[in-house]
């Protein structure tokens, strides 16, 4: 069998199984099991595919019907400007959560030698692309999974910064190590009553432990805050993301813990999704 029909035949049960973009999951899900990128398997889609490679794609092309993200199934994803390895235990990095880092680099454009504490670090992209970017910036991640915490340690390695930064397992209650010059997170922040409406990719497979926000969505967003509040320097930032309704409570929390506000950050879809305040 040739590339072409196993894609064609891919792309036909992916379509009848409602995935949104099946031409694109096939050629991607082809250049993880020839080990290529995806320009080879269109630039080649005449090429002769073996027993095995043809099983091994369609165990993954199963494994996608289900809903399961590409992310996953790829066992990495890109942000920033680096590829990260994540697996079923770490929230898929997204786009809009760039915002965070880019906020960050903007802050301390003129400043050296920052330490900068992540809160919640799931993959480490967030920290780990800003210790890529500053290179004299020391960096702190915490996160309350060992899975996350083991993951965040080998994309360090793997972008070049584990002599720069420190993972511990903890939960942000129980954190007292260190001051810091910037505090990020991107805490759960999904209201648990409303993880259910999540599409299914997200709800079914993403672990609800980087989603699940409590009652209203803030617990977790409150427990940031005010243990930032004690781990800041005077005159330092602390940068969260935030669900899109979330703004006016969010403020009201900075503003109670004793941050000023520098302002609200929109995603790429217009929504309110980053607070950034200073520790007065």
């Amino acid at each position: 069998m040739k590339i072409e029909n196993a894609i064609n035949g891919a792309i036909k049960f992916l379509n009848e199984k409602n995935i949104k973009s099946p031409q694109l999951d096939s050629e991607i899900l082809m250049s993880k099991v020839f080990k290529k990128d995806r320009s080879f398997i269109i630039l080649n889609s005449d090429k002769k595919i073996e027993k095995k490679t043809f099983d091994r794609f369609n165990r993954l092309v199963l494994q996608r019907s289900t809903g399961k993200p590409i992310a996953y199934l790829l066992g990495k994803k890109d942000f920033w400007n680096f590829e990260f390895k994540i697996n079923n235990d770490v929230l898929i990095p997204r786009p809009d959560t760039e915002l965070l880092v880019e906020e960050t680099l903007r802050v301390s454009k003129n400043r050296n030698k920052l330490k900068v504490l992540d809160i919640g670090t799931g993959s480490g992209c967030i920290l780990l692309s800003i210790l890529r970017e500053k290179k004299d910036f020391l960096g702190v991640g915490i996160d309350i999974s060992r899975k996350c915490i083991d993951n965040s340690k080998i994309n360090a390695r793997k972008i070049g910064v584990i002599n720069r930064v420190k993972f511990f397992k903890s939960d942000v209650d129980n954190f007292n190590y260190g001051k810091y010059d910037l505090i990020v997170s991107n805490p759960p922040y999904i209201n648990l009553f409303d993880i259910k409406h999540l599409n299914g990719d997200v709800k079914n497979f993403e672990p609800h432990l980087a989603l699940n926000g409590g009652l209203d969505g803030l617990t977790k967003v409150r427990k940031v805050i005010c243990k930032s509040s004690k781990l800041i320097k005077v005159g330092g930032k602390l940068i969260v993301e935030i669900g899109f309704d979330q703004r006016q409570k969010v403020i009201e929390l900075f503003k109670k813990k004793g941050f000023y506000i520098n302002k609200v950050l929109k995603d790429y879809g217009n929504n309110d999704r980053c607070i950034i305040g200073t520790k007065l």
